[in-house]
């Protein structure tokens, strides 16, 4: 155990090193100086990050450690971009950054201490579908929804902006984890078989349709296609980790495809992004406002110019690109840190997303299996379609890079994130006895017997109703 736990604290302490000597450098080549306040500031972020450790160690001791250090090293990465554009904009977006992560450590401590059992969250299922749904509809209220770039998806508040669907994935997450859970069976069933695949049943297809509708709804309404598409990937995968049936998948890929093509269409909007992707280059196309190709290809030209090994921190020109700190961090840090620095990236991604799916394999509980799958499905859907807008891989959709971009409401989610899926690796990680029955099998045969007990006693009542009924007609024949 003491060797885990050295291992454990070694992976924080050269997160941190690494990124002490990442803000040191920026600095020194930009500012010529360390300041002071963002010195403070880091000093209280690294006090935090060894209180939530502690934390850890007595409340969910069996965790996954590779999660937070990861995430740190992502935050790291990010808020020193973050910084180092400011140097250019002469902005203060690095330092809010950073007390927006000193409240996400906070919140996420919070979280690990009384969340001791997941489990509990099966109980709210409909009440995190009301509040997911409200936060995710609540940018539609007049007065304090804003309309940003386009898109009505955040909440104003003087001059503070919140972006409530960061928050409404995490409880919509909750409700679907909990109604696929209690209706795996029936959306299991198969229907016809079709090109080798066993298709749904008609009358199961309901909840998909619905998603896709509320789907629709938000491409539709707010102009958020990142969103949408984010909810809508998050259920079909969720769906197919409950029933294992590939057919739902291609389903819902097909139901989402048919969307976009009709969304790009009938919305200029849609139609823009689509048209930046297909001909970034073209003259008119790059010029073209609003809706040109202009930011995309400035994205692409930084990522370019960095080349293999970038052209190191503090050295490139980042904020040349519109919303460098934001939505196209990853290709600021592409120019600074090179082809090499974006791999190793993804490579933090990938071991958290790895570690999540490791958990959910190993997790016996089904609701925790199902919740912990559709968080790290979320995670990696939302890294692809950041990381595949900016390459040309797939047109922009709006979102912002976990972790790593500007914004409060975007790392506090995402920190909240990483801390279910601590708390579910906890309960997946810990040693149980040779004869120990999932707590599945347990809530299942316990709902059966409480049933077999109501019908017990219905049938013993009507027992009882016919054995009276038999004995007033009995006196009758004596009369």
């Amino acid at each position: 155990m003491i060797a885990a736990r050295l291992r454990q604290v070694s992976l924080l302490a050269f997160a941190m090193l690494l990124s002490f000597i990442a803000f040191f450098q920026m600095f020194e080549r930009t500012v010529g100086a360390f300041p002071l306040r963002f010195a403070g500031m880091l000093g209280i972020a690294s006090a935090l990050v060894f209180v939530l450790w502690g934390l850890l160690l007595r409340f969910q001791p069996y965790a996954s450690q590779s999660i937070l250090a990861c995430v740190l090293l992502l935050t790291s990465i990010g808020t020193m971009m973050i910084a180092r554009i400011d140097n250019e904009n002469d902005t203060n977006a690095a330092f809010r950054q950073l007390i927006w992560l000193c409240i996400a450590l906070v919140l996420t401590a919070l979280l690990v201490v009384f969340l001791q059992d997941y489990r509990v969250l099966r109980r709210f299922s409909y009440v995190s579908m009301i509040v997911g749904l409200g936060l995710l509809l609540s940018p539609m209220l007049p007065g304090i929804g804003r309309e940003i770039g386009g898109a009505r998806i955040w909440l104003g508040f003087g001059s503070h902006t919140f972006q409530p669907g960061e928050f409404a994935k995490l409880f919509l997450a909750f409700f679907f984890a909990a109604y696929l859970f209690d209706h795996r069976d029936q959306l299991a069933v198969g229907g016809k078989k079709m090109l080798g695949m066993r298709l749904p049943r008609i009358k199961d297809t309901g909840p998909i349709i619905v998603v896709w509708l509320a789907s629709m709804g938000v491409l539709v309404v707010q102009h958020d296609l990142g969103t949408s598409l984010m909810f809508f990937a998050m259920f079909v995968s969720m769906l197919y980790v409950a029933t294992g049936r590939k057919s739902w998948v291609v389903i819902g890929f097909l139901a989402f495809a048919a969307g976009s093509v009709l969304a790009s269409r009938l919305f200029t909007h849609v139609g823009y992004r689509v048209q930046a992707w297909l001909h970034p280059l073209d003259k008119a196309v790059y010029n073209q406002y609003p809706g040109g190709s202009s930011q995309l290809v400035k994205g692409l030209f930084g990522i370019a110019s960095g080349g293999l090994t970038g052209n190191g921190i503090g050295q490139g020109h980042p904020a040349l690109t519109p919303l460098a700190n934001s939505d196209f961090i990853y290709s600021s840090l592409g120019e600074e840190l090179g082809l090499t620095g974006l791999l190793a990236i993804l490579a933090l991604y990938v071991i958290i997303i790895a570690s999540g799916l490791a958990t959910a394999m190993k997790i016996k509980d089904g609701f925790g299996k199902l919740l912990a799958a559709g968080l790290v499905f979320t995670m990696a859907f939302q890294v692809f379609t950041v990381v595949g807008g900016i390459t040309l891989v797939i047109p922009l959709t709006g979102l912002t890079l976990p972790y790593m971009a500007a914004g409060g409401s975007s790392l506090i989610a995402n920190f909240l994130l990483a801390g279910l899926l601590i708390v579910i690796s906890n309960a997946a990680n810990r040693p149980e006895p040779d004869d120990a029955i999932s707590d599945t099998f347990q809530y299942e045969a316990l709902a059966a017997l409480h049933g077999r007990r109501e019908r017990g006693g219905n049938a013993h009542s009507q027992s009882n109703r016919m054995d009276a009924h038999s004995q007033r007609a009995a006196q009758g024949r004596a009369l």
